[in-house]
């Protein structure tokens, strides 16, 4: 690969991982003003090809168009009914974990947590000890395919296809065993328990972005 369609590449990287972390920074805890602000001034497109896509941001927009000094509390509240709950139900909420959904009795702790914790010590990563929840919560993995594409760029900026290539077969196969094998039956739970347009868009463009994404490194590692 040439260098300048390298460095192309690694831009792409960039940006997904920029995607991944705001993803992550939306499901990780609730949206405070400062947040708030920026997303408001933010700009959205209106056609990506991922009818999701389309859907999450429109949703987005049309709550964020309409936002006002009540907005921080009632997405408090939202966040906290969708992901949080309520009750004792495994299914009273749109759990954020990987094992609720990939386990029988929908439980936090199983055999995915185990998994993922796995894979992100191979590469040298650990979730921050501050932060109390498991590592197959929706942002941790969110996080991890952050730090993989920012790894892939850089192996891109560096001239060093080789290594880049491997960073975007891990990025492939933890889409593939993880994050696209439970998602969508989440974001489902988010469209039934939410309330906001916000957080039912958010659910919508997360499965999007995900089954995009996929499809995105298909094309880069099939024709490598």
């Amino acid at each position: 690969m040439a260098d300048e369609a390298l460095l192309g590449l690694a831009t792409l990287c960039r940006q997904r991982a920029a995607t991944y972390g705001l993803l992550a920074r939306l499901f990780r805890v609730e949206v405070d003003q400062p947040l708030l602000n920026e997303l408001h001034s933010s700009r959205y497109p209106a056609s990506t090809g991922n009818s999701l896509v389309d859907e999450g941001y429109r949703d987005i927009a049309t709550y964020l168009s309409n936002a006002d000094e009540r907005s921080v509390t009632e997405l408090a509240v939202d966040y906290t009914r969708t992901f949080i709950g309520y009750g004792v139900d495994a299914y009273s909420a749109a759990f954020p974990f990987e094992s609720v959904y990939t386990s029988e009795k929908r439980l936090k702790m199983q055999d995915a947590r185990d998994e993922v914790l796995a894979i992100y010590h191979a590469y040298a990563l650990d979730k921050d000890e501050s932060w109390e929840e498991n590592e197959d919560h929706l942002a941790v993995e969110l996080e991890f395919m952050q730090v993989m594409c920012s790894r892939a760029a850089s192996a891109l900026e560096a001239g060093d296809e080789d290594r880049a290539v491997q960073h975007l077969e891990v990025q492939r196969g933890f889409l593939a065993d993880h994050l696209n094998a439970w998602v969508p039956m989440f974001t489902s739970d988010i469209a039934r328990i939410s309330k906001t347009s916000f957080y039912k868009g958010l659910g919508k463009l997360c499965e999007g972005y995900l089954q995009e994404d996929a499809v995105f490194l298909d094309g880069i590692l099939d024709e490598s």
